[in-house]
């Protein structure tokens, strides 16, 4: 079993104020700001100990995702890079992207991180309706994300994806298509659209908004992912639409059970290891106040072995998403495992519809994505809870 490619992640957990649908591992900032001394540190720490993991492989991506990364000093972001750029080192071409909230980047600081290593922004646009930005808490406005994408080439950026989302509090399907129509015609490479959903723990959860009903929010998705096909940008993910060539690389790597370091408070990982091709899953301690009093070594909040049931539902958790699906020796090849083990769930899912029967392919049909829960439920081992949750990594 060879080594699957390797991404890294880092998270950085503080925003401006926290959005009332966010259930992501963030936190506003305090009066004292952010702490980036003490985070850097801790990255570069984290990162020394992730880079013997590496076993000589070198990065092909890597992802700043947050909370806001754009608050952090360009300068911050060119010591990781350059960190990670020793050991365990970039690939020839490899992608490094940041998010960014469209009200926390300027020209020049744009500028900085191009020149520091970033060469893929992705801008939280949202929506381009301001009455909906403010119901959803943004603190951007639809002009200063507009002038982002604009500031974005001025400094270099060729690869900007922008994220959308539909389904918002008394949005129309004429709003959302507004909302496609204002994205497309900023000419991004990629877009993340996706459906507003309310989740426990969120704001939203503890005072729910007024939200379109079902048949119209599925009449959203269905006009829009029409508009954005006209417009150059073909679905290739659940929710994820690029240009040609353009698909976010970082984005594949999770989606076809690639092997991702970890840094920064929460950030998940996952890590094949030896010939026997044991996969852990790991996780940060989540709380920015306990990752950054722990040292060295001592960050890890969880860490654990896949069972083999474990593993195929995580790696058809993740391969069907993609609407090419990947081929079926991938099973074996990421899973270590032998591909009858998944036989049965297999011909369940293409007896129901829900999975194409191309030879030597693993692919959902058009079905399968809309009902994708279900579709993963056939390969959850027996007496487990009712359905998976398709699980929501920090992507863009």
């Amino acid at each position: 079993m060879s080594a699957p490619p390797l991404s890294l992640y880092v998270h950085v957990p503080w925003c401006v104020r926290k959005c009332p649908y966010c259930d992501f591992n963030s936190h506003p900032l305090g009066p004292q700001g952010l702490p980036e001394a003490r985070y850097l540190q801790a990255l570069l720490e984290d990162l020394a100990e992730e880079a013997g993991e590496a076993s000589g492989r070198a990065l092909v991506s890597v992802f700043f995702g947050g909370g806001t990364p754009s608050l952090l000093a360009p300068a911050t972001v060119a010591r990781v890079l350059e960190a990670a750029g020793r050991d365990p080192g970039l690939a020839p071409g490899a992608e490094v992207t940041l998010e960014a909230n469209p009200g926390t980047v300027d020209a020049g600081r744009l500028r900085e991180l191009r020149a520091a290593g970033v060469d893929r922004l992705s801008l939280g646009a949202q929506s381009f309706d301001e009455r909906l930005l403010r119901r959803i808490g943004r603190i951007h406005s639809a002009r200063e994300a507009a002038a982002a994408v604009e500031a974005a080439r001025s400094a270099g950026f060729e690869n900007v994806g922008l994220d959308l989302m539909y389904g918002l509090p008394g949005q129309t399907v004429a709003g959302a298509l507004a909302d496609v129509q204002a994205a497309l015609a900023l000419e991004p490479e990629h877009l993340s659209h996706y459906q507003l959903t309310v989740e426990a723990g969120t704001a939203f959860h503890r005072h729910p908004p007024p939200l379109p009903d079902e048949e119209v929010v599925a009449e959203m998705e269905s006009a829009c992912r029409a508009r954005l096909a006209e417009g150059g940008l073909a679905r290739y993910e659940v929710s994820a639409f690029a240009r040609p060539g353009r698909q976010c690389r970082h984005n594949l790597n999770y989606w076809t059970f690639g092997d991702y370091l970890a840094l920064g408070p929460g950030a998940h990982g996952k890590l094949t290891r030896g010939a026997g091709g044991r996969v852990l899953r790991r996780a940060r301690h989540a709380r920015p106040g306990d990752y950054l009093s722990a040292g060295p070594g001592g960050r890890w909040a969880e860490v654990r072995e896949l069972a083999a049931q474990d593993l195929v539902l995580e790696f058809f958790l993740n391969v069907l998403r993609l609407t090419e699906g990947v081929p079926q020796a991938l099973f074996a090849e990421r899973t270590g495992l032998p591909p009858e083990t998944a036989t049965g769930a297999l011909a369940e899912a293409r007896t129901r519809g829900l999975m194409t029967a191309e030879p030597g392919r693993l692919r959902a049909t058009e079905a399968g994505l809309r009902f994708l829960n279900d579709l993963c439920a056939l390969f959850l081992p027996a007496g487990a809870g009712p359905h998976p949750v398709v699980p929501r990594e920090q992507t863009a």
